[in-house]
Formats: C-alpha cells, structure tokens, sequence
C-alpha cells in the first residue's frame, strides 16, 4: 500500500494552496470584521478560480470539471478548507453532486449554469421539528395534475440567499413499516421567485461569519412534475447515491483548518521565549504538540482510507463516519490546545486561531452530529452479531 501522493496530486495540493494564500486569506479580516462577504469580492476571486481550474473541479470532465478522484478531490478540499469558509465555499464553489442525479433537461437548467459560475445551489433538508431525524419531516408536497403544490418550512439552509433555486426534500407520501408508519420523500427544484416560495434570513451564530443561513417557506408553491429529481416516493434513494462523500468533504476541510492552526503553534513553540528558553522546549507544550501531530495523523489516515476505499466500491457507511467524527474532534481539540499555547494572543483577531476555534464548533453539528456518526459505527459493530 502507498501512503504517498502521485505527482499529480502534488501538484493539486500546491496548485490549491497557493490560490488560498495569494487569493483568499487577503479577504478573511474583512468578512471576519463584517460577518458579510461582498458580491463584488465573489465575481472577482470566482473568475480567478475558474481561470486557475479550480473551480467546479469536483465535477467529472464530461460537464467540465476536473474529473477527480476521491482522494484527490479530498486533497483539494483540504487545501480549500484552510481559509474562511464563505470564501472558499462561494469564491470557489463545489456544486452539489446531486445535481448529477437530474436528467438532461434539469442538467441543462440548473447543473451547468453551477459550473460555469453563473449561479449556485442549495439543499433543503432540515425543518424546525426535524433535524437528525429527517423522517420526522412535516414539509409536503401533493399532486395536482400535472403539478405538485408544497407546503412547509426549512431552516438552517446554507447560502439560500445566493442560491438561485433549491434542491428541496419533502413527505409526499406515507408507507407502513414493522416499525410504524414511515414518510416517503421526493426532492424538487424550486427556483427562485417561484409564487409562493419565499427565502428570508436565518438564524446570527458563532461559526464561518459570512456564510449565511436562511429560512425557506412553501406557502401554495406550485410545480410542475419536470421539476422533480429522480422519482417519486425516492428522494432518500437519491440523496444517499449522490451525497455519500459529504462527510468526508467535511472531514477533509477540518483537516485542513487543524493542519493551519497547528502550523500556528509549531512557529509560536519554535520561536516565542519564556524563563530564557524556547517555550516548545518545556514538557507541557511540546507533548501537546506531539498529541496533536499524533491526531492529526491519525484523522487523515482514516479519511484517506475512506477516499480509497470509496472508489474501490467497498466503502461502508461506517468508514465515512468514522472519518468524519475524528476530523472534526481532532480539529475542535487542537483548535483549543493551539489557543492554549500562544495564551492570550491565541484569542485575539489578529491571527486566524479564534476564528478556527469558533468555526470548528459547528462541525461536529451539521452533515450528521457526533452522536449520529458514533451510532452509525456501533450499528456496523453489533450488526453482523444479531445485537
């Protein structure tokens, strides 16, 4: 087994890199003063991105992407997820895979204008009363016709405001289970300014300042059936054939952030100085140094893995999680522990530190909590034992 990177891949990841030092750090103070992140400052760092191939390059080559492999979009995420999260996410958008789901008619509408960085999407999948439990969602949508009229809210959707449709998940139907009734879910595209659909701002938090959040409201909001992705009745089937590396695109922008923090503390430890000695010489920071590069290890070995084994066709719902849980509890410790390190100064604006460690909070939340992942292994566990 080779541990190492092609030259291509080297490439990549020096290509990405210094596209996020040159074109996306200079702008993080501003969004970080203001939470805002400025039209005018998406179309100029969109067009140098596209100029420089790094834009849409999740995508394969046929709709005119980069046509990576796992691993190697994993590397490029990474190298993305060092900087402020709204500039890499909008400046340098990934669209979502599952417009890949659509046919040609949709690919032609919504997918390509993503790629050619003319617009953007958004996945509406959380409501009020269903977060974890997507089942639980209360959001419908009935037949009329030809047409299917939504009711409902969503909420916490990431950049709805710049997002010129939504790909929406909602009941459409209900089936009995051994276990009770259970909802069946279908997926919709719903432009923008469609008549009854409405997009107001969401909620004001501690993470990734800039990248907003917005409530969705179906009132009446009538579609055609054109307008539905995949069938009816199969909106999970869906998203778990398209969305499945999700966790680990999270894993991978977590890895990227720790890596750049601990970056941070390895300079502070090697040069600040303290009872006439480097501070990196005294137990209690270079062994909190050797934990986190230990880690740090350890979360990538488990994503990379996982990226490998998900173009094998033999990666598991547990991998992924597995992945995905220890990046995001690796970057959230060593987030704290390089704060603790540079004491006081860790906690000011004028490094990068405090933002990471706000923004890491969130991870371990969103694209499925903790608790969910650590449940997903332990099912994988007992599984095969009849437990």
């Amino acid at each position: 087994m080779d541990f190492g990177l092609t030259q291509e891949q080297q490439m990549i990841v020096d290509t990405t890199r210094a596209f996020v030092e040159n074109e996306l750090y200079p702008h993080e103070a501003a969004v970080e003063r203001t939470g805002h992140l400025p039209l005018e400052v998406i179309r100029e760092v969109q067009a140098k991105s596209i100029a420089a191939g790094l834009y849409a390059a999740n995508m394969p080559t046929e709709v005119g992407g980069a046509g990576l492999d796992t691993l190697s979009w994993l590397l490029y995420e990474k190298e993305l997820g060092r900087a402020n999260y709204a500039l890499h996410w909008t400046c340098v958008a990934r669209p979502s895979n599952i417009l890949l789901a659509g046919n040609a008619e949709q690919r032609e509408q919504y997918l390509m204008p993503c790629i050619r960085g003319e617009t953007w999407d958004c996945l509406a999948m959380t409501e009020p009363a269903a977060g974890s439990d997507l089942r639980g969602m209360k959001a419908t949508a009935r037949p009329d016709g030809d047409d299917w009229v939504l009711n409902g809210t969503k909420h916490f959707i990431s950049h709805a405001d710049l997002a010129g449709f939504a790909i929406v998940f909602v009941a459409t139907g209900e089936e009995d289970t051994p276990r009770g009734p259970k909802k069946k879910i279908t997926a919709f595209f719903v432009d923008k300014g469609t008549k009854g659909f409405n997009v107001r701002d969401g909620y004001r938090n501690v993470s990734h300042r800039g990248y907003t959040n917005a409530v969705l409201e179906f009132d009446d909001c009538r579609l055609n059936k054109r307008q539905i992705l995949g069938e009816v009745h199969k909106g999970f089937e869906v998203a778990n054939s398209w969305l499945g590396a999700t966790r680990l695109q999270v894993a991978s922008t977590c890895l990227g952030r720790a890596e750049r923090a601990m970056g941070h503390a390895l300079s502070y430890a090697a040069e600040r100085k303290q009872f006439g000695q480097q501070i990196g010489k005294f137990q209690g920071i270079s062994f909190k140094l050797a934990d986190m590069a230990m880690e740090l290890k350890a979360a990538e070995l488990l994503t990379r893995e996982a990226a490998w084994k998900y173009d094998q066709g033999t990666v598991s719902e547990a991998d992924m999680s597995m992945a995905k849980l220890k990046a995001t509890e690796v970057l959230a410790m060593i987030a704290d522990e390089v704060i603790q390190i540079h004491g006081g100064m860790g906690l000011m604006s004028d490094l990068p530190l405090e933002r990471i460690w706000r923004d890491a909070r969130v991870e371990r939340i969103w694209e499925g909590t903790s608790e969910i992942q650590r449940h997903i292994i332990s099912r994988a566990l007992l599984r095969p034992l009849g437990a």
